[in-house]
């Protein structure tokens, strides 16, 4: 009987699967979004109600939720802003006394150690909620690629003076890449680097982070800037796009529902490949866990562990500080 696959001697014990297993999640490649809020009450503390368990914190708030991360492990955080105003070209994204700013400099002070990545977009600053520049009073739907990169360089560049530790341009404007590269260099900022949402798709798993963020749309859609989710080969066109302009990281997302495209970007470029399990993965895994439906915890780790067979190096999750809560990775 000994002319057949004998697959499980190495799955005896727990002990002979963790020493041959080929993926691990580790603390070191998580990545925790926060979103903070420009508000006048210090204690400044919502609920998100799409994503149970995630929170609007006003700045005190923020530190003490990073603080409680960081002692149990917290290595990376990205930054999401909700202004107090709104105008139709976004002018709080590179305010240099901004809310993102504003949260980079507490936290970079506090942890000089933390890796601090701020989102570079303007749909949070917007009041029509589109990732570029609308003329003011058109409800047309239109976005204008080239007049936005001027303010999406100012925004990165606003960052990277706040102490930013990396930048990260989620528009989707083309070009974006190349311009803030050459706006951060002009500015003393060459060691700045740029994680690019290489490929983002215009994505339904998308809705609870624009509660969250308080960034839908007021007109049209996103679908002339984000990309078709039935393309594949446009992705790695896009991807080599921002190779070109001098990216840094390349992101992914959504990242579930895109493990192919993880799998062709790892396959295709050396740059640190980042998943974005993005708010509706999060709130879909988390509706399930609260319903019993699911092991939430298995679950999680499932799904990021494919995200890692997948080809990923980071993975940016909500789930981060729960993970490191519960000792789940280290």
């Amino acid at each position: 009987m000994g002319d057949f696959f004998r697959g499980r001697r190495l799955r005896r014990t727990a002990a002979l699967r963790e020493l041959v297993r080929e993926n691990v999640v580790c603390a070191a490649d998580l990545i925790m979004p926060y979103f903070v809020v420009e508000t006048d009450e210090p204690a400044f503390r919502k609920e998100i109600g799409a994503m149970p368990g995630q929170f609007q914190l006003s700045l005190q708030e923020l530190e003490k939720q990073v603080e409680a991360a960081v002692a149990k492990g917290l290595r990376a955080v990205i930054l999401f802003g909700i202004p107090k105003v709104k105008d139709y070209k976004g002018s709080e994204a590179y305010n240099k006394d901004g809310i993102v700013q504003q949260a980079v400099r507490l936290l970079k002070k506090r942890w000089p150690a933390l890796v601090v990545v701020t989102d570079v977009c303007l749909c949070e600053y917007t009041d029509h909620g589109h990732c570029g520049l609308v003329r003011q009073g058109d409800t047309s739907g239109e976005v204008h690629n080239d007049p936005t990169l001027s303010l999406l360089t100012k925004a990165a560049v606003s960052h990277a003076e706040a102490g930013a530790d990396i930048v990260a341009p989620s528009d989707m404007m083309d070009g974006r890449v190349q311009a803030i590269r050459a706006g951060l260099d002009a500015n003393g900022f060459s060691h700045i680097p740029v994680m690019s949402y290489a490929v983002k798709y215009a994505s339904s798993f998308y809705g609870p982070f624009r509660e969250a963020a308080e960034s839908t749309p007021q007109f049209g859609d996103r679908k002339t800037y984000q990309m078709d989710p039935a393309n594949s080969r446009e992705a790695m066109r896009e991807a080599a796009a921002d190779v070109d302009e001098d990216a840094d990281f390349l992101i992914v997302k959504p990242a579930g529902p895109y493990l192919d495209i993880i799998r062709q970007v790892r396959d295709n470029f050396d740059l640190p490949v980042v998943a974005y399990q993005v708010s509706g993965e999060y709130s879909m895994i988390r509706a399930a866990g609260i319903n019993g439906w699911i092991n939430e915890e298995a679950v999680i780790m499932e799904s990021l562990l494919g995200m890692k067979r997948a080809g990923c190096d980071l993975i940016i999750t909500y789930f981060t500080e729960e993970l490191l809560a519960k000792g789940l990775v280290r």
